[in-house]
């Protein structure tokens, strides 16, 4: 049995019994006006952080969701998209969209606006996406392509760069871990199907994003997630494992390369009204400037006297160099 074969059948019993504790977040809930969620959804919140950011949902977007779950993003997305087959929900496993259908069947008769036709569940996976070149504006994906291997990563990737439209945003929440993940581990299908041992590092990650073209990327929240102990797990050392939110936009790529927000920011102090790093920059007295990494790496280089480049916070939402 292959890994993903493995992960089927974990998400196949997923379906018919949930599992309150199959992932953990610590993101919020949106509570937004006349949204009732309906009870099993939220058992089956199989995530480890949100793909739903209104700020991304203005404008009536298509988008579409890959691993349907118990159909609780779906909603919300739906919430914001009220059009026929606006949402496009895809899943390799039948009993899950059949108990997600049934779950949407649960919330159009809890919310009055909510019309089932507003989502268009679709038998598929994410290497091979049953979806037109160019065509949404929102691809999401909660706690899933962490289970991929390298190859399988690379792929999803490039399917989902495929089908949204320029300027469109893979919206992206996994686990990730910048310590050495045991091959043992690793090579645990059962591990890798629980979101826990195919975490990969931070750097990395933002890597496989950029490499498959994705020339903006936000990083929206990075927070603690699970720890895999040496005593269970029989490892050398407590493995920590973290949760990113990260939107990655199919924007031109840059000549110097791609610009990747980690939450820093540029804060010019001086005598002066303002100053202007010839690069585009434009830094107004005591007026904090959002930036990215490679814009700081270049500021912090410049010699510009009077010039306070902020570490990483690793939340970012929206504005500044670039």
């Amino acid at each position: 049995m292959s890994y993903l074969e493995s992960t089927y059948d974990l998400y196949a019993g997923a379906a018919s019994t949930p599992d309150v504790g199959l992932c953990c977040t610590t993101t919020p809930i949106w509570q937004l006006p006349e949204l009732e969620i309906p009870a099993i959804m939220l058992e089956m919140n199989y995530g480890c952080g949100s793909t739903v950011h209104p700020r991304d949902l203005s404008g009536n977007p298509s988008v579409l969701y890959l691993g349907v779950g118990g159909g609780m993003e779906l909603l919300q997305f739906a919430y914001f998209s009220r059009s026929k087959g606006r949402i496009i929900g895809v899943d390799a496993v039948e009993d899950m969209l059949k108990v997600c259908r049934e779950n949407l069947d649960k919330a159009a008769g809890v919310n009055e606006w909510f019309s089932k036709d507003f989502v268009d569940l679709r038998k598929g996976n994410a290497l091979e996406l049953p979806i037109k070149d160019a065509s949404v504006d929102i691809v999401a994906q909660n706690c899933l392509f962490n289970i991929f291997k390298q190859s399988d990563l690379d792929k999803a990737l490039s399917e989902a760069y495929r089908v949204l439209k320029p300027r469109g945003k893979l919206v992206l929440s996994d686990p990730i871990c910048d310590q050495k993940m045991p091959e043992a581990l690793r090579d645990d299908d059962h591990l890798r199907a629980l979101c826990l041992s195919g975490a990969i590092p931070f750097g990395e990650y933002i890597d496989r994003l950029t490499e498959a073209g994705f020339a903006t990327i936000e990083v929206r929240a990075r927070r603690p997630y699970r720890v895999l102990s040496s005593g269970k797990y029989g490892i050398q050392e407590n493995i920590f494992i973290e949760s990113i939110e990260v939107a990655a936009i199919k924007d031109p790529m840059p000549a110097d390369g791609p610009c990747v927000f980690t939450g820093k920011t540029a804060i010019y102090f001086g005598s002066e009204e303002y100053i202007d790093d010839g690069k585009g920059h434009l830094m107004l007295n005591n007026m904090p400037l959002a930036v990215c990494d490679k814009t700081a790496a270049q500021l912090e280089s410049s010699g510009i006297p009077d010039l306070l480049i902020t570490p990483s916070t690793y939340f970012y939402d929206g504005g500044g160099c670039c």
